[in-house]
């Protein structure tokens, strides 16, 4: 299996086009987020209606027309790394915050972890503090 492509499809696919009847294509029964500091699903395995429910409310509510550019990745028995640019507009609530109708652009670094060849979680790093600058937030 060439995870890396996998990957690349699945970013597409769920993330870029917002495809979300397919996620079970993509990924494993169990997702774990295993690190994503911030992120209030951290340290949480999710199912496939609970990721979906994180995609809507957390990501595309706030940034409808998010989208990832993979930029570089690296491929192991058990993982593939990205790096990536992520950008959109927010357009949606962030919690209690209305939108601020700016856009934003930040990198970051995402670990996916493989499971029965599927997508079962992920460890991620990325410059959330430049997304909130962006936003007028600091």
């Amino acid at each position: 299996m060439n995870k890396d492509l996998f990957l690349r499809e699945f970013m597409d696919e769920i993330w870029n086009k917002k495809n979300l009847d397919k996620v079970e294509q993509y990924l494993h029964k169990e997702y774990t987020i295993h690190l994503d500091p911030t992120d209030p699903w951290e340290g949480k395995t999710l199912s496939h209606s609970e990721f979906i429910h994180r995609m809507q409310s957390a990501s595309f509510g706030p940034f409808p027309d998010m989208n990832f550019e993979i930029t570089s990745t690296i491929e192991d028995e058990h993982h593939v790394a990205a790096t990536w640019v992520l950008t959109g507009t927010n357009l949606g609530n962030i919690g209690d915050i209305p939108p601020t109708n700016k856009a934003i652009e930040t990198r970051g670094m995402t670990i996916y972890h493989f499971k029965d060849g599927l997508i079962n979680g992920h460890t991620q790093i990325f410059d959330r503090t430049t997304v909130m600058k962006q936003l007028g937030f600091i």
